[in-house]
């Protein structure tokens, strides 16, 4: 055990903790909040569908394609320090969002904002593998886990009171308190750790392409309905050919930005095909669930009240998912998770015929159940899968496919369903869009269950 080993109960552990777990709370709220403001953003900047689109995927975009030069960067750098860099990027990036006047402006400040969720996001969780005593890094990342979870589901409430009592606007500005308070916990209590064998030039190239693919085919799937069939066609030929270099980058270079060496573990690559489905399933849900509900006259608290289900199961009952995962393995939890998360899905469906709290809540509480039942297990996975060397990219590529997930999922759904324009704005069309995202995500979640249970097989680690 390194000599810099920290308990999780002492004054430094609890401070570390308390950093780490606030810190990806709030750009992780930050992927959640706007939801519940899309329509009021719209309306007051004077916004279509696909700008309100990018006005979520471009910090998506931005979190998926760079949170792997974070991990990187970390490993090399310095965790802390990448960290540290992070937060006080993100804090900047947000207050210029709350004084944005067009959709362009807050579309290029959200990418910028991005970027700093990026460097940030996958240095918390190599923070807590590097700096905890092994017997304490499952309970610190149960305790991660049940806590970002908590963002995510908190985002929709606090964003749907600041839209209803102050102004949209807030939702970014508020991040400026909650980040300081963040570079004060990590800044004094977490110590520095670093991959002593990453050496050589860091690998650039494979960076710019995991951008130009991911973006190209975040453009390819959101402008579908609007583009003309050339530019979407060659959108995906840029895409795929981005990605064809990706891999024969990585095989290549002598310091990879994802090691190939990860992915010959089976459950890390099952793990991380399971968080592309679930994720893309959870982005879907928490967008056109929130859309339906003001569409059909609920307003922004009301609609942002209706995730408080996810706040309370992940925040009792992700540390127990953490302690069963470790005790019977991660294969029945992430298994059983998706497909119970898919059933919510389903139950779902009722609201697009009245929506009441008596058609709003089954869904939603079954659905938070399965959610709180998986989290935890795919996260230790994933980390207990890689060699400790490799903890920032571990994690870098498990945010970068979950990212990657919710942000195709938005990109695509709106298009497949068939919303464009100001159909969001217009209640008949949302509700039968609504009704087919409903369904494609079940589906989404009910494959992720499946992958799990053929994927991870009975050998997965406890």
């Amino acid at each position: 055990m390194p000599a810099a080993a920290l308990a999780r109960d002492s004054r430094q552990g609890r401070a570390l903790l308390a950093g780490v777990t606030l810190g990806s709370a709030v750009a992780i709220l930050d992927g959640s909040v706007v939801n519940v403001a899309l329509r009021t953003i719209g309306r007051d900047l004077d916004a279509s569908l696909a700008q309100l689109q990018w006005v979520v995927n471009g910090y998506l975009l931005a979190l998926a394609s760079l949170v792997l030069v974070g991990g990187a960067l970390g490993d090399r750098l310095g965790r802390r320090r990448v960290y540290l860099v992070g937060v006080a990027w993100f804090m900047v990036a947000s207050g210029l969002c709350a004084v944005a006047q067009t959709p362009s402006q807050l579309i290029a400040l959200r990418v910028l904002q991005g970027v700093g969720a990026a460097l940030l996001t996958p240095g918390a969780l190599a923070l807590i593998q590097s700096s905890f005593r092994p017997e304490d890094r499952a309970p610190a990342i149960g305790t991660w886990a049940g806590v970002s979870g908590v963002a995510a589901a908190v985002g929709p409430v606090l964003g749907g009171w600041l839209v209803d009592h102050a102004s949209w606007r807030w939702i970014f500005a508020i991040n400026l308190p909650l980040c300081l308070a963040v570079l004060a916990l990590a800044g004094r209590s977490a110590p520095e750790s670093r991959d002593a064998g990453a050496t050589g030039r860091f690998d650039v190239l494979g960076a710019a392409l995991t951008v130009v693919g991911l973006g190209a085919a975040t453009y390819a799937l959101t402008a579908a309905t609007e583009a003309t069939t050339a530019v979407v066609a060659t959108a995906w030929l840029v895409a795929l050919a981005a990605a064809a270099a990706f891999v024969r980058t990585e095989r290549r270079t002598a310091s990879p930005l994802v090691p190939p060496s990860l992915f010959a573990s089976r459950v890390f690559s099952a793990a991380n095909a399971m968080t592309t489905l679930v994720y893309g399933a959870l982005g879907g849900v928490s967008l056109f669930t929130v859309l339906q509900l003001q569409a059909a006259g609920w307003g922004a608290l009301e609609a942002g009240l209706s995730g408080l289900p996810i706040t309370v199961a992940l925040l009792v009952l992700s540390p127990r998912a953490a302690a069963l995962s470790a005790r019977i393995g991660p294969r029945v939890p992430m298994t059983v998770g998706p497909l119970v998360c898919a059933a919510g899905a389903l139950l779902l469906l009722l609201v697009a015929e009245e929506a009441t709290w008596a058609r709003v809540l089954p869904g939603m509480v079954v659905f938070s159940l399965g959610l709180a039942l998986l989290v935890s297990p795919l996260t230790a996975a994933v980390l207990a899968a890689a060699p400790g060397r490799y903890a920032g990219a571990a994690s870098g590529v498990n945010n970068a496919v979950a990212r990657a997930g919710s942000l195709l999922a938005v990109a695509a759904l709106p298009a497949l369903v068939g919303l464009a324009g100001d159909d969001y704005l217009d209640p008949e069309a949302m509700t039968a869009g609504y009704r087919a995202a409903m369904t494609w995500c079940a589906a989404l979640l009910a494959l992720g269950g499946v992958v799990s249970w053929f994927g991870l097989g009975r050998g997965a680690a406890r």
